[in-house]
This record gives C-alpha cells, structure tokens and sequence, in this order.
C-alpha cells in the first residue's frame, strides 16, 4: 500500500510518548504508566477510554519501548482458539504484550482462557475498551489488570494535532493549506483524534489548488446539520452526564435531545441503553418498579434490532423513565448498608436465624427463637434479623411518612420489651 492509501490518523500515530498528543495524566513526565515503562515493568493493563483516545497507540508504543514481542488480536473476529494459539507461541518470550481491542465483547469463556497466561505471566495483556471494565470484563480477569482511564482530547490538544498534521505530513505539508477556522473540525470530532485526522483529510482531499479551511466548508464535506457551540465543545462523558441528569430531573425534551445528540456522535446504542438500565434501578426503583422492567425489554431489543431502528424505542424509554415518579431508596439503603459494613466489620449472623442441620448446631442454640413468618398472623412475626450491634438501622427509608415512622417506634417499643435491648 502506498503511503497516500494509508490514513493521515494511521500516517501521523505517534511511536513514543514524547510525540503523543493528550493522556498527560498517564504518559507525561512523572506519571504512573510513564514511570513503569521507563523502569521496563509494565503490568497487564485495562485501557479504558472512548475512541480516537489512544488506546492501540499506547499498546504500541509500550511494546516499542520495552523491544518485546507483540500480538494482537480483535475481539470482534478471534475466539478462544485464536488466544489459545497466541499463548503458546509467546511462551519462552519474556515479557510478550498480547493486546486485544475491543476485549469488551470477549464473552466469559475467552476471557478465562487469559486468565492463567496472565497469572503466571506468560503474557503482559493489554485490552482495550470504550466500556466500563468494570460491567464488561469478569472480576477474575479484572483483580489481575490496572485499569487506565483515557480522556477525550480536549480543544488545545485537537488544535495541536491539526497544526502537525498540516506541517509534518508528508502529503499535506506539500499543499498550500490556510487553517482559517476551526470550531467545526473540534465540535465534530468530539476529542476523538482519528476523527478529527479523517475530517481534516477528507477536506484536504477534496479541494484542488490553495486550501482555505472555513467551519462552512467542513460542515458541507462531512454533510452533517450539527448545531456549533462553545468554542470548548461538549465532550463525550458531558453529553451522557446531561443525559442522565435530564432523565433523573423528568425533564423527558432535554432527555430526548441528549440522547439524539449521543446517536448522532455515533455512541453505540447498547451503550444508551445500559445507561438508562442503571438509571431505572438507580433514580426511580420502587417508585415505579415497571421503569426497570421496560428498560430492560429496550436493552433487548436494541440488541436484536441495531442501529438506526432501534432509535425509536431508545426514544420511547428514554421518554418514559425522564417522565416517571423517582426514588433514589434503593440506592441510599445500598450505601447505607455499605457504610455500616465498613463501620463494624463482619458482625456475627444472629443465633435465632442461623441454620441449624446438625445436633451440634441445635446443641450450639443455632435456630433457637425463631419464628416462623407465615405461622402468625399476617405472615409477620416481630424478631429482629440484623446483628445485635446494628439492630434498628433504617437502611431503607422510604419517605417522610408519619404512619411509618410511629410503626417503627412502636416495632422497636415492641422489641425492647421481649429482648431487652
């Protein structure tokens, strides 16, 4: 393949990390990712960040650095026979990097196939993600990786790549090219750096003769209606913030905006669906325990159908949940429990709901003072299930409501005056 066939962001991928534009906080002098591959020890490694971020850039670079092995597998098109075979070949080449793009669709089975490869580091694993690791690799795989976060590039550093890009590539430095305006190249690439090359080159490519760059002409090559604003941009985890916050406010237009803007950027729809999964079961919960329900028939069917029809239905949900009574009880009660796990350690389970199969335990006053629900009336019986240390907590508080609050008095009333305490 000739040089002008490949793409300017392929042309211009930088090979250490004195030339890589962005992800200072990792790669800049100082820095934790930049510290251990001077000292030459790189652990296996979650790189987690949205496209155009770096993440096969600085797999590559950190294979340079060291002079170690390198493979690289997609997890779109290779399967546990694939790693199987890598594995082998990598053992007796110390310190052999397998990097594996997207390893957020690796199913559990191909992710354990890694798992005793790591361990006994036959190979460094570097994965590569745009989803959060922690909902999409398998604690086993994850407790064995340090997970690096990739930020979006922010407007200084795209406008740094678009200068180089102009003055040291080898196709576009023999052109006469006039950088006159910039807002739409940013805005349209939402800190993705390989977006913005491909924009910046599909402009170049297009015009014969003095090349003036103007947002006007951007806008009609790339033959998006995409609104501009601020000169700074909204970046990617904005846009899902405002999309969360719009539903979590029942705001249902703003939701429906947000997220059309998402679908426009390009976001994969699962993503979107994710995100209002969570936020079922996060902001609305028993208010409406339907709203998990139907958020959970929309993760399906965006999954069976794809992209674009599946827009509609992201819409309708989208709609619902923004529109929907919230309650945030079940998130609080979680924190709660949390806390007081943390405050007081592993508390004894109490004796009267312990089980008791054996004559040792019953002998041991296991299962002593239990009682059955459903044997009183109403299927309630009065006994306390907490450990004695935190017996009363209210983790679940489910509004400010007088009757509820005088039936918690009294059930505890009720509970000092059988158990003393």
């Amino acid at each position: 393949m000739s040089p002008g066939q490949i793409p300017l962001a392929e042309r211009l991928r930088p090979q250490s990390l004195d030339s890589l534009v962005g992800q200072q906080h990792l790669t800049g002098k100082g820095s934790i990712l930049r510290t251990a591959i001077e000292h030459g020890h790189v652990p296996s490694m979650i790189l987690w960040g949205p496209p155009g971020t770096g993440k096969t850039t600085v797999a590559n670079i950190i294979a340079h650095s060291l002079r170690v092995d390198f493979y690289t597998l997609s997890a779109i098109s290779s399967g546990v026979k694939e790693v199987r075979e890598v594995i082998e070949e990598a053992k007796g080449k110390p310190g052999a990097i397998l990097f594996i793009d997207e390893i957020h669709r690796f199913n559990k089975g191909q992710q354990d196939a890694l798992l005793g490869a790591v361990e006994k580091g036959i190979i460094t694993l570097i994965g590569a993600t745009t989803e959060n690791p922690s909902f999409e690799v398998n604690s086993a795989l994850l407790s064995r990786c340090q997970v690096y976060v990739l930020k979006p590039l922010n407007e200084s550093e795209l406008l740094q790549l678009l200068h180089s890009a102009i003055q040291s590539d080898s196709g576009l430095s023999r052109k006469k090219i006039e950088l006159k305006e910039s807002e739409a190249l940013i805005n349209l690439s939402g800190g993705d750096a390989r977006k913005l090359l491909n924009l910046l080159e599909l402009v170049c490519n297009a015009a014969d003769g003095d090349i003036v760059i103007t947002d006007g002409l951007v806008m009609e090559l790339a033959q998006k209606k995409v609104a501009l604003y601020d000169k700074k941009g909204e970046q990617h985890y904005d846009i899902i913030s405002a999309f969360i916050k719009s539903m979590r406010g029942s705001d249902p237009n703003a939701a429906v905006y947000w997220m059309t803007r998402m679908i426009e950027g390009g976001e994969d729809v699962e993503f979107i669906a994710r995100r209002m999964l969570i936020l079922a079961s996060e902001d609305i919960g028993n208010a409406n325990p339907n709203a998990l329900l139907l958020a959970n028939a929309t993760f399906e069917a965006v999954r069976k159908i794809g992209y674009p029809e599946s827009e509609l239905i992201l819409s309708q949900c989208a709609i619902y949940l923004a529109s929907s009574p919230k309650s945030n009880s079940a998130t609080r009660a979680l924190g709660a429990a949390h806390e007081a796990i943390r405050k007081h350690g592993d508390l004894q389970v109490p004796l009267h709901i312990r089980n008791a199969p054996t004559r040792l335990m019953k002998d041991l006053d296991y299962g002593k003072g239990y009682e059955y629900s459903h044997a009183y009336d109403q299927n309630f019986s009065l006994q306390e299930y907490l450990p004695r240390e935190i017996a009363g907590n209210a983790f679940f508080e489910p509004g400010k409501n007088p009757r509820e609050d005088e039936l918690r008095k009294f059930l505890r009333n009720l509970w000092k005056e059988k158990y003393g305490y």
